[in-house]
């Protein structure tokens, strides 16, 4: 049985005539008569009663023709949406984003994705990189800004830039006298973090892990953003460590002031995740163009020339 004989019986049972319904499909008379007849070997039930000239279609016949219609109407369904795939961007592109990376990131990248894809509606979100992988493996998204390692099985990840980490602090401290700050000269001092599931929180704990050991007595404060402790830092509660691309001084630059961190690890890397499944590899290729046009290289170190991991 082939879609192509479902045609050719639903010509025939409207037109009950082999002779004109032949004309209709295209073909010889003797070719249809012998698609019908190889159709309804195939299934077993005649289809159709012949008395000379006339053709009447049978009852199991009537309920065939009937799921013929539905299913050549499935087939065709199923080309459209090929169809559409072969153009990968028109549909909706599903876009996570760290909480640390999505309000520096998204300004820049979002506009230029748009022009070069403006049939792709973006669906924005952001979370922690916990909850964003599991939606990632999920296939609640279909691709993420992430800070680097991840080692998720199945899922591809490409480097897109790598940022400093610097301290901020009021201009009135007295380590804004320095000129470059390493983590032994924070030892005795009050450290604003990020809350817990942040993965920037836990890096800053990583190299100064005396920020939470004795915290009653380092008083060390949790915020919900990257805003946040800038304003917290403003105030006088503390000082802390941001990567370069959150500083954004505006209306603090007579306040507050940064400060390299010398350490081997001050550093952050940003990647595009994705899963190795994922069939819109040019909405993926879109992405970096516009991850490239929004030029991050000019303030941040490009790592473009790193190969794609899974």
């Amino acid at each position: 049985m082939t879609l192509t004989e479902l045609r050719y019986a639903i010509v025939v049972a409207k037109e009950k005539n082999f002779s004109r319904a032949a004309k209709i499909c295209n073909i010889s008379q003797p070719s249809l008569s012998s698609a019908i007849s190889k159709l309804e070997a195939s299934l077993g039930v005649l289809l159709f009663e012949r008395n000379h000239n006339e053709i009447s279609v049978t009852d199991i016949g009537k309920t065939i023709i009937a799921q013929a219609h539905a299913t050549l109407e499935a087939a065709e369904k199923i080309s459209c949406l090929a169809d559409e795939g072969k153009s990968q961007l028109c549909f909706p592109l599903k876009i996570g984003a760290i909480y640390t990376v999505a309000p520096f990131l998204f300004p820049k990248f979002i506009p230029n994705f748009i022009d070069l894809a403006p049939k792709t509606p973006l669906l924005i979100q952001e979370n922690f990189t916990e909850n964003l992988c599991e939606q990632l493996k999920n296939g609640d998204v279909d691709a993420i800004f992430v800070g680097f390692p991840i080692t998720e099985p199945g899922i591809v990840i490409q480097k897109i830039y790598q940022e400093k980490l610097v301290v901020l602090m009021r201009n009135d401290h007295p380590l804004s006298q320095y000129e470059k700050i390493t983590p032994a000269d924070l030892v005795n001092e009050k450290i604003l973090l990020l809350g817990e599931k942040h993965c920037l929180r836990d890096q800053i704990i990583k190299m100064c892990p005396f920020c939470i050991e004795n915290d009653t007595q380092k008083q060390t404060v949790g915020g919900v953003s990257l805003d946040t402790l800038r304003h917290m830092v403003a105030s006088g509660m503390g000082i802390t460590i941001l990567p370069c691309s959150a500083v954004r001084m505006d209306y603090y630059n007579t306040t507050l002031c940064t400060k390299p961190l010398d350490d081997e690890h001050a550093f952050r890397e940003i990647g595009l995740a994705w899963r190795a499944s994922f069939p819109r590899t040019k909405a993926i290729d879109v992405i970096m163009q516009a991850l490239n046009k929004a030029e991050l290289n000019k303030k941040y170190i490009p790592l473009a020339n790193e190969n794609a991991k899974t």
